[in-house]
């Protein structure tokens, strides 16, 4: 690992859609690019989601035949492509 690759999971590329819910913001869909076991990837595009480093998040998988569990992330990362989402225990 180099110094700029702080990544302490493998990646694997993903496209799900996804919906997002921040307690300020609101509600947001948005694709996925990849995912691996800290987390998951978002691009953002065009639509105005700018959270702060450090926001938690609820995030569930959208387009499956039963609902998907809502799963609890904080924002990481940011990108001018999108943010990347870790996985967290809850949401206090």
């Amino acid at each position: 690992m180099t110094p700029d690759d702080r990544r302490e999971h493998l990646r694997t590329s993903m496209s799900a859609t996804v919906k997002v819910e921040h307690e300020t913001l609101g509600n947001f869909v948005f694709g996925t690019r990849d995912i691996s076991d800290g987390g998951v990837f978002i691009a953002i595009e065009d639509q105005q989601f700018a959270p702060q480093l450090g926001d938690k998040v609820t995030v569930q998988v959208q387009g499956l035949p039963i609902e998907a569990p809502i799963l609890y992330m904080m924002v990481r990362r940011k990108t001018p492509e999108g943010y990347g989402l870790q996985f967290a225990d809850s949401n206090p």
